[in-house]
């Protein structure tokens, strides 16, 4: 089956599912393959749960006619997607980054939507299945778009780049995230780099963030010319001022000598160059200052990304969602600078650093415990690795430090909890 005849089928059945347990009437479903899983073995039953079409890649599991049959479904899957993109005459953002892709996309969202019908990839939908199923989400109706596009290794943003052809594009940042995949920091930054290669070459617009010298660096390296500045100096499209951050960002900014002022409800002192850049993009695309500001104000960040919740006994900094080197700093520096009678920081293992995971535990541990924090709590092997070097208290499992919360009650703190998802730190949330 060919690409446009596949089309033919989405246009009438405009719902992709890609897991039996959620299967909609009039789906198509497409069977993918996994490391330990192979979707094609339940075409069959997503046809009995009300999909229209399974496509496959396994003749042996066409049961019946409602089977197409293609040659990979992953890669169908994306050329399908590009298909749709190109049907699609409209701006599409496309966002990446180290730190702050999903609060970036979802804050240039909240600016957009005030004016525009837009569309923002869900959650965190941002990998080689994720871009694609987000693309073709997209709607005929949608006049913006705004695709996270996530990589641990080189050349994944180039593919993601073909599938989403971004029309504009940000860089949030470039930290020490997925050391292991791109082969160091400098491997992080090539690989950050293909959207600016591919946005030269397609002649897109660029949002760079001109207090960042590894942005400035990467964007001459890519000889990008279609660029729009934002940042703290004169000589921006946007210029913004941090006002406080304590415990929520209040930002001053300007724009063509007009000043304005927003409150959010982000906390977190790293997230304002996230907020300036949701402000650039809308000012970019003539919204006012008054709903670039509404916009902000009414947003509510959630899925435990810099997020404050008040328990029944503290005040909790929810940032377990994820962590590398570079957002666990920022994060430890920003309680640092809140005020608070007690504060605490829980820690969890970083994921995905390679050979230099031990020294940027290490760094870490030592930044943590050098600090004015009164108590700081590590989990994990890597931070169970230094407890006989650093003071403070160490658990080589959550199940541990569950045992220890539960039992020794924290109680009107302050308490940063942060670490790598696979740490599932949200089960301590319960003993705070």
């Amino acid at each position: 089956m060919t690409t446009e005849e596949l089309y033919e089928h989405f246009l009438k059945n405009p719902i992709i599912s890609t897991d039996t347990r959620n299967i909609l009437p009039g789906c198509i479903f497409f069977a993918l393959k996994g490391d330990h899983f192979n979707a094609n073995e339940f075409a069959a039953q997503a046809i009995e749960k009300g999909a229209s079409f399974a496509v496959i890649d396994e003749e042996t599991h066409a049961v019946n006619d409602r089977c197409l049959l293609v040659n990979d479904v992953l890669i169908t899957l994306q050329d399908l997607a590009r298909h749709h993109r190109k049907q699609l005459n409209i701006p599409v953002i496309g966002l990446t980054g180290s730190n702050g892709k999903t609060t970036s996309k979802e804050l240039v969202n909240a600016v957009l939507k005030e004016r525009y019908k837009t569309f923002a990839t869900f959650g965190n939908l941002n990998n080689h299945i994720g871009v694609p199923l987000s693309i073709l989400s997209i709607t005929s109706d949608v006049q913006i778009a705004v695709i996270e596009m996530g990589a641990n290794h080189q050349k994944e943003i180039e593919l993601l780049c073909t599938i989403a052809q971004p029309t504009h594009g940000i860089i949030t940042n470039v930290g020490m995230a997925h050391l292991d995949g791109f082969g160091g920091f400098d491997g992080v930054k090539k690989g950050k780099a293909e959207l600016y290669t591919y946005l030269k070459e397609t002649r897109g617009y660029t949002f760079i963030n001109r207090n960042n010298p590894y942005l400035l660096e990467m964007s001459a390296a890519a000889g990008l010319n279609k660029l729009i500045y934002y940042g703290t100096e004169n000589g921006n499209s946007i210029k913004g001022t941090l006002k406080s951050s304590d415990p929520f960002i209040e930002v001053e900014w300007t724009n063509h000598d007009i000043s304005s002022f927003v409150k959010t409800n982000l906390t977190g002192s790293y997230n304002f160059e996230n907020i300036l850049a949701a402000i650039c993009i809308g000012d970019f695309f003539d919204i006012a200052p008054e709903e670039i500001n509404n916009g902000l104000s009414n947003y509510q960040p959630k899925n435990n990304r810099s997020q404050l919740t008040k328990t029944e006994n503290n005040t909790v900094i929810c940032d377990f969602y994820n962590a590398n080197p570079s957002s666990m700093a920022a994060a430890l520096n920003n309680i640092s600078t809140l005020t608070a009678d007690q504060k605490t920081a829980i820690l969890g293992d970083m994921f995905e650093l390679g050979p230099e995971s031990p020294l940027q535990h290490k760094l870490i541990v030592k930044q943590a415990t050098e600090s004015s924090l009164n108590q700081i709590i590590f989990i994990g092997k890597y931070f169970y690795a230094f407890k006989d070097e650093f003071n403070g208290i160490f658990f080589e499992a959550p199940a541990e430090a569950a045992a220890y919360l539960q039992k020794k009650q924290i109680k009107n703190n302050l308490i940063l909890l942060k670490g790598s998802r696979g740490m599932k730190l949200e089960g301590l949330l319960q003993y705070l």
